[in-house]
């Protein structure tokens, strides 16, 4: 029995995590950043270039997690079944619910 909120696919390297949990991290201090700035009545111009760079930083997150999901997933399944078409399928999935 899986567990809950845990799906089929592969889960990210030590590596990988450590790398993603370091952007995380990063994110939420411009997240910080943000709310001070607002605070501190920030011209309109600074909090959106702000935002910007949050946006792009989560964005990147996606794409590591994404391009490991396709790597690993259809290595595997191409190595279990020959087919990589239920691992594009998956891919697919994750990256519809991204975009």
């Amino acid at each position: 029995m899986s567990k809950p909120g845990k799906d089929k696919g592969e889960r990210v390297s030590e590596e990988i995590k450590e790398d993603l949990i370091k952007r995380l991290r990063r994110i939420e201090g411009q997240i910080r950043g943000l709310q001070r700035m607002l605070e501190e009545d920030r011209s309109c111009q600074e909090i959106v270039v702000q935002v910007s760079a949050v946006k792009s930083a989560v964005v990147q997150v996606a794409m590591i997690a994404l391009s490991h999901q396709l790597a690993t997933c259809l290595c595997k399944e191409m190595a279990e079944s020959g087919s990589p078409d239920i691992a594009v399928a998956r891919f697919m999935e994750a990256f519809k619910k991204f975009y």
